[in-house]
């Protein structure tokens, strides 16, 4: 009998996606440009002056932030002094906000720069935080390329926007 893994938000992802919401323009430009009213519907969980702080849409596992400079720039060399400062100084944050929300036993940090280097979005630089629990791995990627996600992404950025304040 064939078993069902229900995610019935991947159809917005598959609806985004093959629809091209933002077509030319950059996700990460649009979302961060966007009124502070929309922060809940674009996952952004913090704001600064030069980066700010949001919930990977598409995460690896749960909680996985990408700290985006406004700038729309490729690499840490284009970065303003004020954003470089900025970026570390918020990755440093959702570090400590992801401990004392989902307690990770570790953490991955770092970015790719390029799509040889696994950029999905190559042109607009942003650092990932993923947390990571010891045995948070399973069999579904390795048998299914299926990637499951425990929490719905909305409750995830609530929790995590009440940890960062």
């Amino acid at each position: 009998m064939t078993e069902r893994l229900w995610a019935p938000w991947r159809m917005t992802y598959i609806r985004n996606t093959l629809g091209n919401k933002f077509k030319d323009k950059c996700v990460l430009c649009e979302i961060g440009k966007a009124s502070h009213e929309k922060d809940e519907e674009n996952l952004i969980i913090a704001r600064g002056e030069n980066v700010f702080v949001v919930l990977n849409r598409y995460p690896y596992c749960n909680g996985h932030l990408m700290v985006t400079p406004y700038a729309h720039v490729c690499d840490l060399a284009d970065l303003s002094d004020g954003a470089l400062v900025d970026i570390w100084r918020f990755t440093q944050r959702s570090i400590e906000t992801l401990r004392r929300a989902a307690n990770p036993d570790g953490f991955n940090v770092g970015a790719n720069f390029g799509r040889v280097a696994g950029a999905g979005i190559e042109d607009h630089m942003h650092i990932h935080v993923v947390p990571r629990w010891s045995g948070d791995t399973n069999y579904m990627p390795v048998l299914s390329d299926v990637k499951v996600i425990s929490q719905a992404l909305t409750d995830t950025w609530r929790e995590l926007r009440e940890h960062w304040k």
